[in-house]
């Protein structure tokens, strides 16, 4: 059984409302959590899933914990295939038919499909839709469709990913340490890897990322991109999110101490749309 796990918020609804549309014809068991302090809407996309609710913690969001009792009621009620998509994200027609080969042929490995960012204003009803949009991003491999290459941990990202459940139970799910944006999915990688889990890009398991308004830099995200980076430093040795910390420092906003990065005494006052 095939279980799909997707975290949401309000500020995403209408993305996984969409998402949900398009997952309804297969045969899957959807579960969806909700990570906002109030309820869970009841809207008619999500009839159905299974709805979970994970309220924020102290420092925000509870990503890596929403994404871990989303995992453990699909293994719960029998999974054993695992798709984790984001909340952005839609998947393509292939996804989940090239996710489960991939699974059958490397059932303890961590797997990657590609990812397509779509432009502003184009939102997609229809599956059959997407294979025209096709443009996977260039920061991550995109195999040919069918084929599976090895890749590195570090190029982990968890918009779009699956794992079997043997897999999974030995990576041992996100650090839940993790709260707010940023680093809880590299830490994810690290810890498959030092496990001996493999990273697999799967080619052909295409998803498509919707628009949302962000900032680049994410100044919306500082103190928890400083948070989250420190506890991976802690453990892994070294920063991650390197681009944004970069992007930070030339704006003045942080700089580089020996005991690490911290915000700057004269950061600038910055705020972004939500991302």
């Amino acid at each position: 059984m095939i279980a799909v796990i997707t975290i949401c918020s309000a500020s995403r609804l209408d993305h996984v409302r969409r998402q949900q549309r398009l997952l309804t014809p297969e045969p899957v068991r959807r579960i969806v959590v909700w990570l906002d302090a109030d309820a869970p809407p009841s809207v008619p996309e999500f009839a159905g899933a299974e709805m979970l609710h994970v309220p924020p913690g102290e420092q925000g969001l509870r990503l890596a914990a929403g994404r871990d009792r989303g995992a453990e009621a699909a293994l719960e009620a029998g999974a054993t295939l695992l798709v984790l998509l984001d909340a952005d994200c839609l998947p393509g027609p292939d996804l989940l038919a090239r996710y489960s080969a991939a699974a059958a042929a490397h059932p303890g490995a961590l797997l990657c499909g590609p990812v397509t960012y779509l432009p502003e204003g184009v939102l997609p009803e229809d599956a059959g839709d997407l294979p025209a949009l096709t443009a996977p991003h260039a920061a991550r491999p995109a195999p040919p469709d069918g084929e599976n290459v090895p890749g590195e941990h570090r190029l982990f990202w968890s918009l779009s990913f699956a794992v079997t459940a043997e897999a999974w139970r030995t990576v041992g799910g996100f650090d839940e340490s993790y709260e707010g944006y940023g680093g809880e999915d590299t830490d994810f990688a690290f810890t498959a890897r030092a496990a001996g889990v493999p990273l697999v890009w799967v080619g052909g398991a295409h998803a498509y990322h919707q628009h949302h308004p962000t900032s680049t830099p994410p100044w919306q995200h500082l103190d928890d991109i400083l948070r989250n980076g420190r506890l991976f430093a802690d453990r892994w040795g070294t920063w991650p999110m390197r681009g944004w910390l970069d992007a930070f420092a030339e704006a003045g906003a942080i700089e580089r101490t020996p005991a690490g990065w911290r915000r700057s005494p004269a950061a600038p006052d910055r705020s972004g749309p939500h991302g």
